[in-house]
């Protein structure tokens, strides 16, 4: 019965884990291409239902209670536990969950603009900065005290400093965060988002926000744009106007965090294998392309067509991506954590706001 139990665990470990075949680069071998055919075929097919499915909310309800993104992992998830034999399509997946989602994080580089935080102001600026700052710190160690690996640790208090689900996905490749870990984080974070848009506005009458204070608030403690468009627009215009604003001054902070967490992860693992890292673990090949084109864009050489044309490229990619890593995920390997994640996400939630509200206070930040 015990050796069962173990064989189990080890199964449930493997079917969690990035596949290890020989997709190992960026681009796929010629030879190799006819056996990930089939999984990146599912993978597009799944991610342009989630797109569909995101569209069809717009058009009915007026907006998207749940992103594309998400859609794409979940439906990912359900098909994974559901189709009895996914053998084939594993590959394809794999490839999906990994390279095509680290050449999306090059293609984030390019939605980098400074402008759009020294539009802040430097009060609010200094609010967004602090704000990320402590709760991706305090974030990390509530998830750690909690009993939460150090990768779902970190992926969970990024998600809920920063933008959610992208800032998940951009960092998930540079700290080689597990399928299960991905998921769990994305999954409950989304859900909790959902939750925060209701409830948001109670906060006026609570707190005494005025229209650009609620904007504010806002934009710090809701995950994805949409999400914040529909928190603060229907308060009021300027809400909305303001939210937008400062959830663009926390996005712009993606960039750094993801180089500096690689850096430290690289130390990290270093430190506890004994090994020597070559440059290329502190510099894997995706956080160079989104470096250099962060680098371009700062320095206005890299034209906004092509800067939008390549934000939309890597939104769609990192829905595929979302796709494939869900199809390798189980729904014991979730379960095993969701009630650690979900307090975990609750915990940063409240102190991002708790020190959102106090910041506006103490800065005197009203508009």
């Amino acid at each position: 019965m015990v050796v069962r139990s173990e064989a189990a665990g080890r199964a449930a470990t493997a079917s969690s884990a990035p596949a290890r075949s020989a997709t190992t680069g960026p681009l796929p071998a010629p030879g190799r291409l006819a056996v990930l055919v089939p999984g990146l075929a599912l993978v597009l097919g799944l991610s342009l239902l989630a797109q569909v499915i995101a569209v069809a909310q717009e058009r009915l309800f007026g907006r998207s209670w749940i992103e594309g993104l998400v859609l794409a992992l979940l439906l990912g998830v359900a098909v994974g536990n559901i189709w009895p034999d996914l053998h084939r399509f594993q590959a394809g997946a794999a490839y999906a969950g990994k390279q095509v989602l680290e050449f999306a994080v090059v293609l984030l580089g390019a939605g980098i603009n400074v402008a759009a935080l020294i539009a802040t102001g430097p009060r609010l600026a200094l609010l967004i900065v602090v704000g990320v700052v402590t709760v991706l710190v305090l974030g990390f160690l509530v998830g750690r005290a909690l009993g939460l690996g150090p990768r779902l640790a970190l992926l969970v208090a990024t998600g809920n400093a920063i933008c959610g689900n992208s800032a998940i996905a951009a960092v998930a490749p540079v700290i080689k965060a597990s399928r299960a870990e991905v998921t769990a984080a994305i999954a409950l974070t989304a859900l909790l988002g959902v939750t925060l848009v209701l409830a948001l506005p109670l906060l006026i009458p609570l707190a005494g926000l005025s229209f650009y204070q609620y904007g504010v608030v806002a934009g710090m403690g809701v995950y994805a744009v949409p999400q914040v468009l529909a928190a603060a627009f229907p308060v009021s215009e300027l809400s909305g106007d303001i939210a937008t604003t400062v959830k663009l001054g926390r996005v712009m902070l993606l960039g750094p965090v993801v180089l500096m967490v690689g850096l430290i992860a690289s130390v990290v693992g270093s430190r506890d294998t004994g090994v020597k890292p070559k440059w290329q673990t502190f510099l894997p090949w995706f956080l160079i392309g989104f470096a250099l084109l962060a680098t371009l864009r700062i320095a206005g050489l890299l034209p906004e067509p092509v800067a939008q044309g390549a934000r939309t490229v890597g939104g769609w990619l990192t829905i595929a991506a979302m796709a494939g890593l869900g199809l390798g995920v189980r729904f014991s390997a979730i379960r095993a954590v969701g009630p650690k994640v979900a307090l975990a996400v609750i915990i940063s939630l409240a102190i991002l706001i708790s020190l959102t509200l106090l910041l506006i206070r103490v800065l005197g930040i009203d508009g």
